[in-house]
């Protein structure tokens, strides 16, 4: 037996290799070791090699699903090995044979899934600094390469957030090797690009790939060459599911990058957790296909507004709203599609519908089961209903989901004839065929159902045949069928029965026609069960035919609840429909923070106005004032009106956007070597190098993590960058007072300020974004708010009012506050020439005069 499995570990070397034993899936050697600790398991041992105990850990195999879920969650791959042979077929061990491979980013079944989301499988390329991506998404045979600059990996790597990275032997990339949950190390050869393009080229059956577009994309060709290989490989059959490949190109979305992402906190917390953020405000989802939709398209708004502006058409016609005459151009090829005339109507009807997008992937790969199959009938059998709900709908999309929605008549009618109401949750427990459809199988289920009645009458018979009253013919498992006779009569049994069992006060017997019928009784349930799985396979077989039709279906039920889930959000918490508009610029009335206002009280709605004449607005104001808040929700009202939702505002008019940037937040990377001012500052090198005129940028107190001279002059040359080169539309908030002198130079700066004032000695924030620059920065009051001593505060006011009043010296640098000259910097830096300038020789007495000189000159050396 160990000859056996040490065989097919050889095979798998890098993986957790599960082999079953009776009742138990067992791990061996260093396997066994790893599983007891990460599954906190016990560790044994059983036999030896070479002289030392064979250690071993084992979980039972009706919960596996259990622990492979856990070590899927921790990274790791597994393979199952199961029993192939029959028991006492041949000598020597039960043949065993891999079923399965399970890694994070092949996942394919409901127990191991996370529900709302995807899991990808990524593999990664590079050549000459350019970046080859291709991933899949198994679960429903989405497959997708793009190329793009290594530079941009990071943030691709947050865009698609992978379950599993596949990256050549040879290949160095630190970052992958960071972040990616399980990373995986194939040979170079397999990164080959005409190898790539030779696999999905017999995979679609096509001459070449000319019609996917990707004839100029060898990097992420090589990719896709280790990706499908990979993936082939772990499912042991074709993928015949993925029946597409998109080729998707950096120009199709605003470019996020992984700061962005982080910050805007889309779909998960700057803290790592779930909620409070975006996706769990907008996520009112019926179905998990809406959810994954929803998340997928937060994270992809798109840079071409047709779409966008289609897809909010739909989501108005949903919520009442008339729809314009522009409204029913937005004709989009291909499923893209909104929801019906009646949100509620809508979101009701698909309460309930089953996971299609996945169960047709497990069609395709063979590991449906049979629940999976009851419930994908009873969804087909609603589609009716939901053609019916949006019937009547004018919007151009809306007229085309309706459309999609239609089912697949085959397959709907051949699940209500073959699988059973409730089916049983595996086809090994039998039940799952429904009566009716197959005679044989009937015949057999019928002699396991009758076989208590067919006792009933034999025993009547042989006691009238034998005259003995108290004959009885019953069954157990050891001896199977028998008739009983006591021993006082034992002198009345018939010629033809047969001694069977000697009782201390019985007999049993068995006779010709009850054996026949033991025969045939007891191997029914087993020929039974043997016929149903063989049915089960030719249904497989069946609904194969049907998979583009089921994914098309899939795709439009889950658009469908995602712009549900729009329209929701917009009746629940009062959205506008947003206008996009040719001229730069972004016009927001009224705008609101769409996860903040439902975490506080008496939310203030504020304006955000951008435009070529206005394109930067320095803000300042007090710490806690809603500076980063304001910043934010101006990001997230552009993100949200290109991917096709209403927005938080009372009116909102966007124009053309490439990239929202955000340099946001103080974190440093201990595991890179990055201080805080580090990141801070790479995040607004990528910003500057990045950022066009199309582009909003949110920059919030860049400079703060260095001395203040230092992040004045950063952050001052850093505002000049982008209002002289970038000329992006840019949101700059500061607590630098100095900057706020740029509009002279530049009118198209804007200073802008949200307000507070002070009662007591307490501090009240407005949240309102006024015009002007604010006043101060009330950084006193908000430390007292955050509970610093009181003595602390004292002398802090006391060496404030000494700084204002210039009884402190400014120390090494200059001074801070002085009105200096642009010409010649340098030489306006040292103390001796600051103090001098702060100097008013009209205001002081001869004594105070050679004071300040003798002061003048111990500076000086």
């Amino acid at each position: 037996m160990m000859q056996q499995y040490l065989r097919i570990k050889l095979q798998h070397p890098d993986t957790l290799l599960l082999y079953r034993m009776g009742d138990f899936y067992e791990l061996f050697f260093d396997d066994a070791e790893k599983a007891a600790r990460l599954l906190d398991i016990t560790l044994t041992t059983r036999g030896q090699s070479s002289g030392q105990p064979i250690k071993m850990a084992g979980v039972p195999f009706h919960a596996v699903e259990q622990y492979l879920a856990r070590l899927v969650k921790l990274g790791e791959a597994v393979v199952i090995a199961e029993q192939v042979g029959e028991p006492g077929a041949t000598k020597g061990p039960m043949e065993r044979a891999v079923s399965r491979i399970v890694t994070p980013g092949t996942l394919t079944d409901a127990a191991l899934l996370d529900d709302r989301r995807d899991a990808l499988l990524l593999a990664a390329n590079l050549h000459h600094g350019v970046l080859g991506l291709a991933w899949l998404n198994l679960a429903n045979g989405d497959l997708r390469l793009m190329q793009c600059p290594a530079e941009t990996l990071q943030a691709q790597f947050e865009r698609l957030r992978p379950a599993e990275v596949l990256i050549a032997d040879g290949l160095a990339l630190p970052l992958l090797e960071t972040l990616a949950p399980a990373l995986r190390r194939l040979a170079d050869w397999q990164f080959d690009a005409e190898t790539g393009a030779r696999l999905l080229t017999n995979h679609f059956g096509t001459r070449d790939l000319v019609g996917f577009g990707v004839e100029d994309l060898p990097v992420a060709l090589g990719a896709a060459a280790a990706l499908y290989d990979y993936a082939q490989a772990t499912q042991r059959q074709t993928l015949a599911h993925v029946t597409g490949l998109i080729v998707e190109r950096e120009s199709e979305y605003l470019r996020l990058d992984a700061a962005t992402r982080r910050n805007l906190e889309l779909t998960e917390t700057l803290r790592g957790e779930a909620s409070p953020t975006l996706l769990s405000l907008l996520d009112t989802c019926m179905t998990s296909m809406g959810s994954r939709w929803l998340r997928h398209a937060l994270h992809h708004p798109l840079r071409e507004r047709a779409l966008p502006a289609a897809r909010q058409a739909a989501v108005a016609e949903l919520v009442g709203e008339p729809l314009s005459a522009e409204d029913n151009a937005f004709a989009i090829t291909g499923l893209e599609a909104s929801t019906g005339r009646s949100a509620a109507a809508v979101r009701g009807t698909l309460r309930g519908v089953a996971d299609v997008d996945r169960i047709t992937a497990r069609v395709a790969l063979r590991s449906a089961r049979p629940r999976d199959l009851s419930a994908l009938r009873d969804t087909l059998a609603r589609l009716p209903a939901l053609e019916q709900t949006l019937s009547g709908c004018h919007a151009a999309l809306l007229v085309e989901i309706c459309a999609a929605l239609a089912i697949a008549p085959d397959a709907l009618e051949l699940l209500q004839r073959a699988i059973a109401s409730e089916p049983a949750a595996m086809v090994r427990d039998g039940g799952v065929i429904a009566p009716g459809y197959d005679s044989e199988l009937d015949e057999l289920r019928d002699i396991q159902t009758n076989c208590g009645e067919f006792l009933l009458a034999l025993e009547a018979r042989e006691r009238e045949r034998s005259g003995i009253p108290g004959l009885k013919v019953e069954f157990n498992r050891v001896h199977g069928f028998y008739i009983e006779v006591s021993r006082s009569n034992a002198d009345k049994v018939p010629d033809d029965y047969r001694r069977r069992q000697t009782l201390k006060n019985a007999e049993r017997f068995i006779t010709p026609e009850l054996k026949a019928f033991e025969d045939k009784a007891l191997s029914a349930q087993e020929r039974a069960l043997t016929r149903e799985k063989l049915l089960y396979e030719t249904i497989l077989d069946a609904l194969c035919t049907h998979i583009p039709a089921l994914q098309r279906i899939a795709r439009a039920l889950a658009l469908a609840d995602g712009l549900a889930a729009f329209a929701d959000a917009a009746l629940r918490y009062n959205y506008c429909r947003p206008q996009f508009r040719d001229g730069v610029g972004v016009d927001i009335r009224g705008g609101r923070h769409a996860v903040v206002e439902r975490q506080v009280e008496n939310f203030i709605h504020n304006d955000a106005r951008l435009a070529a004449h206005r394109r930067m607005l320095m803000i300042t104001g007090p710490n806690m004032g809603g500076k980063s808040t304001f910043m934010r929700q101006v990001a997230l009202i552009c993100l949200l009106a290109h991917v096709g939702s209403f927005v938080p505002a009372e009116a909102a008019e966007i124009g053309p956007l490439d990239a929202i940037y955000t340099r946001i937040g103080a974190s440093d990377d201990l595991a890179s070597g990055r201080s805080t001012f580090m990141v801070e500052m790479t995040e607004a090198a990528a910003i500057l190098h990045g950022a066009t005129e199309h582009s909003l940028v949110l920059m919030d107190e860049i400079g703060r993590g260095t001395s203040t001279f230092d992040g004045l002059a950063l952050a001052a040359a850093i505002a000049r960058q982008l209002l002289e080169k970038n000329r992006s539309l840019t949101l700059f908030a500061t607590h630098y007072f100095e900057l706020t002198r740029l509009n002279a130079d530049y009118p198209e700066c804007a200073n802008v300020h949200l307000d507070a004032v002070e009662h007591g000695h307490r501090i009240v924030f407005l949240h309102a974004l006024e015009e002007g620059p604010a006043s101060q920065s009330y950084g006193i009051e908000v430390a007292a708010l955050a509970g610093i001593p009181a003595a602390v505060i004292r002398d802090a006011r006391r060496r404030l009012r000494a700084l204002e009043n210039r009884e402190i010296h400014a120390g090494p640098q200059a001074d801070l506050f002085a009105d200096l000259p642009e010409a010649e910097p340098e030489a306006l830096s040292h103390p001796v020439l600051s103090e001098l300038a702060s100097i008013d020789p009209d205001a002081l007495s001869p004594r105070e005069a050679l004071e300040r000189l003798y002061a003048l000159k111990r500076l000086a050396s």
